[in-house]
């Protein structure tokens, strides 16, 4: 690497300023901090493209092993299971009847059909559910004066708003 301390980039610095001149130094600073940050920009695109190649790589190397993983198990489950059937078959297989007609196994047991339950059907609760019941009769409502329905603003305003006095009522 470039070994540069503070006392060369000072150097450069006085030298740039003799040669390019005050006037243009600002600019020629701010376009090479462009230029700067564009490189590092590029060198980081860079390398992140070169690590998600490499993880590619990996991640199929992974998927790869794992497929022969899963085909492994698949094999061995499908010899498993095919070794269970046999299995299965010899040992729920009736023995052939003897010569005097009962089985060699000696049980005599023959189950019958499954038993049934009959459906249940559906009972309809016979409740009015649009139809709301109150716990307090009508008309004892309407005797103590209950509001037995709801009024909205502009009418319950309109209710109870003062009358006017009668035109050309006695002052």
């Amino acid at each position: 690497m470039i070994d540069i301390g503070i006392s060369k980039l000072a150097m450069i610095g006085a030298v740039a300023l003799i040669v390019i001149g005050p006037e243009k130094l600002p600019r020629l600073a701010r376009t090479m901090g462009t230029l700067l940050g564009k490189a590092q920009r590029y060198i980081a695109d860079v390398k992140s493209e070169v690590s998600r190649s490499i993880e590619l790589e990996e991640l199929k190397k992974m998927k790869e092993t794992v497929e022969g993983a899963a085909s492994e198990v698949q094999n061995t489950i499908h010899t498993s299971a095919s070794d269970f059937d046999k299995q299965w078959q010899d040992a729920t297989k009736l023995d052939s009847p003897s010569s005097d007609g009962s089985a060699a196994s000696g049980n005599d047991y023959s189950p019958g059909p499954p038993l049934q339950t009959p459906p249940i059907e559906y009972k309809n609760p016979g409740k009015k559910w649009r139809l709301k019941q109150g716990a307090v009769p009508h008309w004892y409502k309407a005797r103590a004066g209950v509001r037995t329905k709801a009024l909205s603003g502009a009418a319950r305003v309109a209710r109870f708003r003062p009358r006017p006095a009668a035109l050309g009522a006695s002052r």
